[in-house]
């Protein structure tokens, strides 16, 4: 399923919040009503909102006075509020990045910006495919057989392709080497239940969903050879931020000898960033946590906590997936 459609004046967007009871798209403008749209986690996933930032650009990108000092300027504004949207996951900032040079090269050329941020944002999406595909091919070829357990969502409603952790999953499952999925529903927002199942079912691969509590119990049960995990950014030494509660399964995976594996492209690596001490953990709404799909579940006047992320310690990483290979972070730090 592809969960964003270019048009020449907008962004069509699956709005994942509505998933799997409802089939639902929004859509986005300009710079501001997609920092929204991520901010609302309309969409989510490193790679994709790397993606969608790409397009914002391309839609502001619109604007005659853009090919002068002025216009560069307020694109890298309108850059800047999409980085925002999402501080922790460093894919939206590579995206946002490279599309500023792009515009940056073109004004220097005196080449038309607008054409080619269109054609710069269609090639980062084009590209994220390719990843997907690449890191599929690379982390089957390691994995154990038999069952995985995977947590959060990975696949192509968080990537331009098949995914990241899900697409190894999806490629191992053709191959026979995966047999069964154990998927954490990945509370508070339930990207698990909602999300992950969705597509697991959807692709037919047979699966259990359980609560992110219940992991340790099917780890120490031998239940699970391997676990299986995307990254919102790594560090250079391959600490590793991803979706809350995947620190919690490195760990229990650690005790019980299970491998515990990072599946991510290169672009979800921060050389600037040396430990994940450094990593921006992003605060969302407590609300999250108090309700679930608007309905309340704890008193009122009850205060909860919220961080979106947790950093897991590279030590507890067997190996982290990319389009480039396999790296053992534990081997002298994650290299490119």
């Amino acid at each position: 399923m592809n969960p964003l459609e270019w048009k020449e004046d907008r962004v069509l967007i699956l709005d994942q919040r509505k998933l799997p009871s409802q089939i639902q798209w929004v859509s986005a403008a300009n710079a501001e009503e997609m920092a929204e749209a991520i901010k609302l986690m309309v969409l989510r996933g490193a790679p994709l909102i790397g993606i969608a930032a790409a397009y914002a650009l391309a839609l502001e990108a619109r604007y005659p006075f853009l090919n002068s000092e002025k216009g560069l300027e307020y694109l890298r504004e309108k850059g800047g509020i999409l980085v925002q949207a999402r501080p922790t996951a460093v894919n939206l900032k590579w995206a946002v990045s490279r599309m500023i040079r792009k515009a940056q090269e073109a004004y220097q050329k005196k080449e038309e910006i607008k054409d080619l941020l269109i054609l710069e944002a269609k090639a980062i999406h084009d590209e994220d495919k390719i990843l997907c595909s690449r890191i599929a091919r690379s982390g089957v070829s390691i994995i154990p057989e038999g069952v995985v357990l995977t947590h959060c969502n990975t696949g192509s409603l968080a990537t331009g392709g098949d995914g990241t952790a899900y697409g190894i999953l999806k490629e191992g499952f053709k191959q026979k080497k995966i047999t069964h999925v154990f998927a954490c529903e990945a509370r508070p927002f339930l990207q698990g239940s909602r999300l992950t199942a969705f597509e697991l079912k959807e692709d037919k691969i047979p699966f259990t969903l359980i609560t992110d509590s219940m992991a340790g119990h099917f780890l120490s049960r031998g239940k699970i050879q391997s676990v299986l995990v995307g990254a919102d950014r790594i560090a250079a030494n391959g600490d590793t931020a991803n979706k809350i509660g995947t620190y919690s399964l490195a760990v229990l995976a650690f005790e019980n000898k299970v491998p515990f594996y990072v599946a991510a492209p290169t672009s979800s690596l921060d050389q600037s960033i040396f430990s994940g001490w450094d990593i921006p953990i992003e605060e969302r709404d407590p609300l999250e946590v108090l309700e679930i799909q608007g309905v309340r579940i704890a008193p009122e006047g009850v205060k909860a906590a919220n961080p979106v992320f947790d950093i897991t310690p590279a030590r507890y990483i067997k190996g982290i997936i990319t389009e480039k290979g396999v790296a053992d972070p534990n081997s002298g730090g994650f290299k490119s």
